[in-house]
């Protein structure tokens, strides 16, 4: 489901303009995407929607500086360099401590055994996309594809 889910944002929700479901889903379909599995990534990016319209935007947003223990499902399902990565931009100021739940908690929604750190990425960008943190956004888009083309080499 996670391929299908970043064929969505990149083709689909990433852009400013009016969404037709309906059409979207027959796009999808002729894509050759399975219709349950079009209809769980419309579940899980309403999801996100709903957590991330729940975000203050004030700028008074107290940073959470109390350690997070992670549950030991977290630690089974999400990579350790992806945690570390949620960690890392946490204390960069990048993230807030709701961001990182809603982050975590949408990673843990996946069904599949394992999140890697490029799938954990892809949740931060669609997160921070979703909060109107487009400036944010790009730098993890940055953060990623430089990382994708250093291992190309």
């Amino acid at each position: 489901m996670f391929d299908l889910l970043i064929y969505m944002f990149e083709n689909y929700l990433s852009s400013q303009n009016q969404l037709d479901f309906n059409n979207m889903s027959m796009e999808l379909e002729a894509a050759g995407f399975d219709n349950d599995e079009i209809e769980k990534a419309f579940d899980w990016f309403s999801q996100l929607k709903l957590m991330a319209d729940k975000i203050p935007h004030n700028s008074d947003l107290k940073i959470n500086d109390k350690l997070r223990i992670f549950t030991e499902s977290e630690l089974e399902k999400i990579a350790c360099d992806g945690l570390g990565f949620i960690l890392f931009l946490e204390q960069a100021h990048v993230l807030n401590s709701i961001e990182r739940e809603i982050i975590i908690e949408r990673a843990m929604a996946l069904n599949q055994n394992i999140i890697s750190i490029d799938e954990v990425r892809w949740i931060v960008m669609m997160t921070l996309w979703n909060s109107g943190r487009e400036n944010d956004y790009l730098f993890v888009e940055d953060a990623l594809y430089q990382t994708e083309q250093s291992s190309l080499h």
